[in-house]
């Protein structure tokens, strides 16, 4: 018993550094990796083009607690695709609230630095205007 043990110590001694190691290697890419693309983004110009939505969609991510098998955690993200007049797409990470008053094919200007997303300005639309396959048939 006593041979079992001091191999598992030693197990334990050697490997565990190199997992710790990892780990921390794997956090400390990904913190380098978003101080990257932020300062990426601060090196663009703050643009406002004209635009239209092309699309819309939303993502929702579901964590359980590890010790309790009937809590959990929901969080949805949202996004919204952007066709500038160029005909490039771009699709940014918007709120809730952005989302929930977007509706595809609205126009106006967009406001953007790099990847990072700041407002849409939408151009107002006609009072009237009819539905579509609904028009006046006189």
């Amino acid at each position: 018993m006593g041979s079992e043990s001091v191999w598992m110590f030693d197990f334990f001694g050697s490997v565990m550094p190199f997992v710790f190691i990892a780990v921390l290697g794997i956090i400390l890419l990904s913190a380098g990796k978003g101080l990257l693309q932020w300062n990426r983004n601060n090196r663009q110009p703050l643009l406002t083009v004209n635009s239209r939505i092309v699309s819309k969609r939303s993502e929702v991510t579901q964590s359980h607690q590890p010790d309790d098998s009937i809590s959990s955690r929901t969080r949805t993200s949202y996004y919204l695709t952007f066709e500038v007049e160029s005909g490039d797409r771009m699709e940014f990470a918007v709120s809730g609230e952005e989302y929930g008053v977007s509706a595809e094919g609205d126009e106006g200007r967009l406001s953007f630095q790099g990847t990072r997303y700041y407002k849409f300005e939408r151009y107002p639309r006609p009072l009237y205007e009819p539905v579509r396959g609904y028009e006046d048939r006189r």
